[in-house]
């Protein structure tokens, strides 16, 4: 990962515009503004807001994740600024936190699992909408420990703030997941063939 650690202008991080993924954190942010995993995972009380810019597959506008296909994904992590807890304005620049994180569907970070990146990550320069430039963080993960089931329409982030692993913050992104068919779908399969099954 480079040594360099620029903190970004607040400016350049408010100014980006809106894109697909950032209009569904919003709406998403409304509903789960806060992920909490079950105190039967080991990790009780567990409080991630969901305050992180992701992108997965940052080169792949498609955003999407063949399990059968990929072996790996990348996700970007940008930097944001937002209001804490305190209601004080807070930067997370993840080129100089500690790389600590879990992805996957919503129910396998919830469960303090998830996959974890294959190394410290590689930061490299994004471009803006207004000419400006950033610094971003891509981590690789694999994708056996993401644990999704085909059903998903997000992929979510976890950062934890400490090795405890029961605090720190959320993001997500929009996903399309291919080579993998849901539970609730195989099961629907299975019941609309024993309704055609002829009775006599």
């Amino acid at each position: 990962m480079s040594k360099r650690q620029t903190t970004p202008d607040p400016k350049q991080l408010t100014e980006r515009a809106p894109t697909r993924r950032r209009l569904l954190k919003g709406a998403a942010g409304v509903t789960a503004a806060a992920a909490f995993v079950p105190a039967a995972s080991g990790l009780a009380a567990a409080y991630f807001p969901n305050k992180l810019d992701i992108d997965v597959q940052p080169d792949n506008a498609d955003e999407f994740i063949d399990v059968d296909e990929h072996d790996s994904v990348e996700v970007a992590v940008h930097p944001v600024e937002f209001l804490n807890g305190d209601r004080e304005h807070e930067t997370f620049d993840p080129t100089t936190e500690t790389v600590r994180y879990r992805f996957g569907s919503r129910s396998t970070v919830e469960d303090g699992a998830g996959a974890r990146p294959a190394d410290d990550g590689e930061v490299r320069e994004f471009d803006g909408h207004h000419g400006e430039s950033h610094e971003a963080l891509v981590l690789t993960f694999p994708v056996d420990d993401m644990g999704f089931d085909g059903g998903e329409e997000t992929a979510w982030l976890y950062w934890e703030r400490s090795e405890s692993g029961e605090h720190g913050y959320a993001g997500m992104d929009s996903v399309s997941i291919y080579g993998t068919t849901a539970p609730n779908q195989g099961l629907l399969q299975v019941l609309q063939q024993l309704m055609a099954w002829p009775m006599g």
